[in-house]
Protein backbone atom coordinates (compact mmCIF):
# COMPACT_ATOMS: atom_id res chain seq x y z
CA UNK A 1 0.00 0.00 0.00
CA UNK A 2 1.02 3.57 -0.58
CA UNK A 3 1.76 5.97 2.21
CA UNK A 4 -1.34 7.75 3.54
CA UNK A 5 -1.94 11.18 1.97
CA UNK A 6 0.99 13.37 2.90
CA UNK A 7 1.36 17.14 3.32
CA UNK A 8 3.64 17.09 0.29
CA UNK A 9 4.15 15.13 -2.87
CA UNK A 10 2.01 13.25 -5.35
CA UNK A 11 0.05 10.24 -4.04
CA UNK A 12 -1.59 7.69 -6.35
CA UNK A 13 -3.94 5.79 -4.06
CA UNK A 14 -5.19 2.43 -5.38
CA UNK A 15 -5.40 3.74 -8.95
CA UNK A 16 -6.71 1.29 -11.56
CA UNK A 17 -7.52 2.06 -15.20
CA UNK A 18 -9.64 -0.14 -17.45
CA UNK A 19 -10.61 -0.07 -21.11
CA UNK A 20 -13.73 -1.99 -22.13
CA UNK A 21 -13.52 -3.93 -18.90
CA UNK A 22 -9.87 -4.93 -19.39
CA UNK A 23 -7.49 -3.88 -16.63
CA UNK A 24 -4.64 -1.82 -18.12
CA UNK A 25 -2.78 -0.93 -14.94
CA UNK A 26 -2.88 -0.71 -11.17
CA UNK A 27 -0.57 1.50 -9.16
CA UNK A 28 -0.29 2.65 -5.54
CA UNK A 29 2.53 5.08 -4.90
CA UNK A 30 3.79 8.22 -3.18
CA UNK A 31 6.21 10.45 -5.10
CA UNK A 32 8.06 12.79 -2.77
CA UNK A 33 8.80 16.39 -3.84
CA UNK A 34 12.01 16.63 -5.85
CA UNK A 35 11.93 12.97 -6.94
CA UNK A 36 11.00 11.12 -10.14
CA UNK A 37 8.91 7.97 -10.59
CA UNK A 38 9.46 6.41 -14.02
CA UNK A 39 6.70 4.32 -15.61
CA UNK A 40 7.82 1.89 -18.32
CA UNK A 41 5.77 -0.45 -20.48
CA UNK A 42 4.78 -1.35 -24.02
CA UNK A 43 2.46 0.77 -26.18
CA UNK A 44 -1.13 0.26 -25.12
CA UNK A 45 -0.22 -0.60 -21.53
CA UNK A 46 -1.92 2.50 -20.15
CA UNK A 47 1.06 4.77 -19.45
CA UNK A 48 -0.35 7.87 -21.13
CA UNK A 49 -3.84 7.13 -19.79
CA UNK A 50 -2.39 7.26 -16.26
CA UNK A 51 -1.02 10.73 -16.95
CA UNK A 52 -4.39 11.79 -18.39
CA UNK A 53 -6.14 10.55 -15.23
CA UNK A 54 -3.75 12.44 -12.95
CA UNK A 55 -4.09 15.63 -15.00
CA UNK A 56 -7.88 15.36 -15.30
CA UNK A 57 -8.10 14.66 -19.03
CA UNK A 58 -8.95 10.94 -19.09
CA UNK A 59 -11.35 10.18 -21.94
CA UNK A 60 -14.78 8.73 -21.06
CA UNK A 61 -13.99 5.49 -22.93
CA UNK A 62 -11.66 4.63 -20.01
CA UNK A 63 -12.84 3.75 -16.51
CA UNK A 64 -10.63 4.81 -13.61
CA UNK A 65 -10.73 3.98 -9.91
CA UNK A 66 -8.72 5.33 -7.01
CA UNK A 67 -7.69 8.81 -5.98
CA UNK A 68 -4.93 11.30 -6.67
CA UNK A 69 -3.60 13.56 -3.92
CA UNK A 70 -1.23 16.45 -4.40
CA UNK A 71 0.16 18.16 -1.31
CA UNK A 72 -2.67 16.64 0.78
CA UNK A 73 -5.40 17.84 -1.61
CA UNK A 74 -7.66 15.26 -3.24
CA UNK A 75 -7.49 16.17 -6.93
CA UNK A 76 -9.85 13.46 -8.13
CA UNK A 77 -12.96 15.72 -8.25
CA UNK A 78 -11.02 18.87 -9.22
CA UNK A 79 -11.38 20.19 -12.82
CA UNK A 80 -8.21 19.88 -14.92
CA UNK A 81 -7.42 23.63 -15.12
CA UNK A 82 -7.48 23.89 -11.31
CA UNK A 83 -5.11 20.98 -10.63
CA UNK A 84 -1.93 23.02 -11.34
CA UNK A 85 -0.13 20.09 -12.91
CA UNK A 86 2.45 20.71 -15.63
CA UNK A 87 2.60 18.41 -18.66
CA UNK A 88 5.28 17.90 -21.28
CA UNK A 89 4.63 15.74 -24.33
CA UNK A 90 6.68 14.14 -27.12
CA UNK A 91 6.15 17.27 -29.25
CA UNK A 92 6.89 20.68 -27.68
CA UNK A 93 3.49 22.06 -28.84
CA UNK A 94 4.58 25.69 -28.90
CA UNK A 95 2.02 28.15 -30.23
CA UNK A 96 3.06 28.81 -33.86
CA UNK A 97 1.35 32.21 -34.04
CA UNK A 98 3.38 33.54 -31.09
CA UNK A 99 7.05 34.42 -30.72
CA UNK A 100 9.20 32.46 -28.29
CA UNK A 101 8.81 35.21 -25.67
CA UNK A 102 5.05 35.39 -26.18
CA UNK A 103 4.82 31.63 -25.64
CA UNK A 104 6.48 32.10 -22.26
CA UNK A 105 4.45 35.17 -21.29
CA UNK A 106 1.25 33.25 -22.01
CA UNK A 107 2.10 30.72 -19.28
CA UNK A 108 2.82 33.19 -16.47
CA UNK A 109 -0.11 33.18 -14.00
CA UNK A 110 -2.43 36.17 -13.96
CA UNK A 111 -1.70 36.91 -10.32
CA UNK A 112 1.77 38.11 -11.39
CA UNK A 113 1.09 41.69 -12.40
CA UNK A 114 3.10 44.27 -14.31
CA UNK A 115 4.26 44.02 -17.91
CA UNK A 116 7.92 44.58 -17.08
CA UNK A 117 7.88 42.02 -14.26
CA UNK A 118 6.29 39.39 -16.49
CA UNK A 119 8.74 40.13 -19.31
CA UNK A 120 11.69 39.87 -16.92
CA UNK A 121 10.48 36.46 -15.77
CA UNK A 122 10.18 35.23 -19.36
CA UNK A 123 13.60 36.56 -20.34
CA UNK A 124 15.19 35.05 -17.23
CA UNK A 125 13.64 31.71 -18.17
CA UNK A 126 15.32 31.90 -21.58
CA UNK A 127 18.62 32.73 -19.94
CA UNK A 128 18.24 29.78 -17.57
CA UNK A 129 18.12 27.37 -20.53
CA UNK A 130 20.84 29.06 -22.60
CA UNK A 131 18.52 30.86 -25.02
CA UNK A 132 19.22 34.49 -24.17
CA UNK A 133 18.19 36.72 -27.07
CA UNK A 134 15.82 34.16 -28.62
CA UNK A 135 12.63 35.90 -27.46
CA UNK A 136 11.72 37.47 -30.79
CA UNK A 137 12.27 34.25 -32.75
CA UNK A 138 9.54 32.28 -34.46
CA UNK A 139 9.36 28.87 -32.70
CA UNK A 140 9.56 27.18 -36.12
CA UNK A 141 13.11 28.50 -36.55
CA UNK A 142 14.37 26.71 -33.42
CA UNK A 143 15.97 23.28 -33.36
CA UNK A 144 14.13 20.40 -31.69
CA UNK A 145 16.24 20.71 -28.57
CA UNK A 146 15.66 24.46 -28.38
CA UNK A 147 11.90 24.02 -28.78
CA UNK A 148 11.88 21.45 -25.98
CA UNK A 149 13.77 23.82 -23.69
CA UNK A 150 11.25 26.58 -24.40
CA UNK A 151 8.38 24.16 -23.76
CA UNK A 152 9.97 23.17 -20.45
CA UNK A 153 10.27 26.76 -19.28
CA UNK A 154 6.73 27.54 -20.43
CA UNK A 155 5.55 24.63 -18.29
CA UNK A 156 7.56 25.74 -15.24
CA UNK A 157 6.56 29.40 -15.56
CA UNK A 158 2.95 28.29 -15.03
CA UNK A 159 3.97 27.41 -11.44
CA UNK A 160 2.91 23.74 -11.47
CA UNK A 161 2.84 21.77 -8.24
CA UNK A 162 3.77 18.52 -10.01
CA UNK A 163 5.24 17.61 -13.39
CA UNK A 164 4.11 14.86 -15.78
CA UNK A 165 6.44 13.90 -18.62
CA UNK A 166 5.07 11.86 -21.54
CA UNK A 167 8.23 10.83 -23.42
CA UNK A 168 9.29 14.46 -23.95
CA UNK A 169 12.82 13.49 -25.06
CA UNK A 170 11.91 10.90 -27.72
CA UNK A 171 12.13 13.27 -30.69
CA UNK A 172 15.66 14.42 -29.86
CA UNK A 173 18.94 12.99 -31.07
CA UNK A 174 21.18 11.23 -28.54
CA UNK A 175 23.34 14.24 -27.59
CA UNK A 176 20.48 16.72 -27.30
CA UNK A 177 18.41 14.12 -25.48
CA UNK A 178 21.01 13.72 -22.74
CA UNK A 179 21.46 17.49 -22.32
CA UNK A 180 17.75 18.35 -22.26
CA UNK A 181 16.95 15.39 -20.00
CA UNK A 182 19.55 16.53 -17.46
CA UNK A 183 18.16 20.07 -17.60
CA UNK A 184 14.56 18.93 -17.02
CA UNK A 185 15.42 16.82 -13.97
CA UNK A 186 17.75 19.49 -12.59
CA UNK A 187 15.07 22.19 -12.76
CA UNK A 188 12.39 19.89 -11.36
CA UNK A 189 14.62 19.11 -8.37
CA UNK A 190 15.43 22.79 -7.93
CA UNK A 191 11.70 23.59 -7.79
CA UNK A 192 11.09 20.56 -5.54
CA UNK A 193 8.42 19.10 -7.81
CA UNK A 194 7.22 15.50 -7.72
CA UNK A 195 7.70 14.13 -11.25
CA UNK A 196 6.12 11.20 -13.06
CA UNK A 197 7.97 10.20 -16.25
CA UNK A 198 6.57 7.87 -18.92
CA UNK A 199 9.19 6.45 -21.28
CA UNK A 200 10.26 3.48 -23.38
CA UNK A 201 13.94 4.33 -22.91
CA UNK A 202 15.84 2.69 -20.05
CA UNK A 203 18.46 5.46 -20.25
CA UNK A 204 15.75 8.02 -19.40
CA UNK A 205 14.93 5.98 -16.31
CA UNK A 206 18.58 5.75 -15.26
CA UNK A 207 19.03 9.50 -15.70
CA UNK A 208 15.89 10.23 -13.67
CA UNK A 209 16.98 8.15 -10.69
CA UNK A 210 14.34 7.07 -8.18
CA UNK A 211 11.94 4.18 -8.56
CA UNK A 212 11.04 2.50 -11.87
CA UNK A 213 7.61 0.91 -12.18
CA UNK A 214 7.18 -1.61 -15.00
CA UNK A 215 3.69 -2.25 -16.33
CA UNK A 216 4.90 -5.65 -17.49
CA UNK A 217 4.04 -8.19 -14.78
CA UNK A 218 7.19 -10.18 -15.54
CA UNK A 219 9.29 -7.19 -14.43
CA UNK A 220 7.78 -6.12 -11.14
CA UNK A 221 4.08 -6.82 -11.17
CA UNK A 222 1.29 -4.30 -11.03
CA UNK A 223 2.17 -2.40 -7.84
CA UNK A 224 4.59 0.46 -7.27
CA UNK A 225 4.18 0.04 -3.51
CA UNK A 226 5.78 2.57 -1.26
CA UNK A 227 7.42 5.94 -1.52
CA UNK A 228 9.80 7.39 -4.07
CA UNK A 229 12.33 9.07 -1.77
CA UNK A 230 14.94 11.77 -2.48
Amino acid sequence: MASPPSPSGLVLENVAIRLEGKLLLEIDCHIQPGTVLTIMGESGSGKSSLLDFIAGFLRPVFHAEGRVFLNDQDLTPVPAPDRHIGLMFQAPLLFPHMSVLQNLLFAIPHHIKGRSIRRDLAEQALEDVGLTGFGARDPATLSGGQQTRVALMRTLLAEPRALLLDEPFSSLDQIRRADVRELVFQLARKKNLPVLLVTHDAEDARAAGGMVHWLDESKNGNGCTGSVQP
